[in-house]
């Protein structure tokens, strides 16, 4: 079972990171349940997740170094776009950000990054696109402790490298 602390960040799959503000005990339908209370900062959000849930729900703690670079390789790699109907790529792409998986999610920024040579994208495409490359910017800010813009600069100075 998942153990976290109070000031702890987490990875929740449908939301990204958010900090474990305190952990508290509710009486709901007549049972006693231990909760997470999970504050989300940039979608002003709080939830709150049973502590015996926590793992079934896909919670986790932040990625270590060496997830983070597997992400940066992905990053660095050829992109793979799939030729089905965008309908289709779309929800891959969509489950895939919200399997709260680095590695995933930095496939779907290397996927749909379009350099300044390249179409601009669809609406649809950059709105994925932003979600990606926001849920990435915010795990890697968490991780190195560093503010979610210098993140978003060094993810997309890696992307233009490439």
């Amino acid at each position: 079972m998942l153990d976290f602390s109070t000031g702890d960040y987490v990875v929740y799959p449908k939301h990204g990171v958010g900090r474990v503000t305190e952990i508290e005990a509710q009486e709901i339908a007549g049972t006693s349940l231990e909760l997470y209370v999970v504050r989300f900062e940039k979608e002003r959000m709080t939830l709150r997740v049973p502590t015996n849930k926590a793992e079934t729900v896909g919670m986790r703690r932040l990625s270590n170094t060496a997830t983070i670079q597997e992400a940066f390789t992905t990053l660095k790699g050829k992109a793979r776009i799939k030729r089905t109907m965008w309908s289709r790529r779309a929800q891959e792409y969509e489950a895939k950000i919200n399997s709260g998986d680095i590695v995933s999610i930095a496939e779907v920024v290397r996927d749909l990054h379009r350099g300044a040579d390249q179409p601009e994208q669809s609406y649809s495409e950059r709105q994925i696109y932003e979600a990606a490359l926001g849920r990435l910017a915010r795990e890697l800010a968490a991780v190195e402790e560093i503010d979610e813009q210098s993140a978003l600069t060094r993810l997309e100075n890696v992307l233009i490298a490439a």
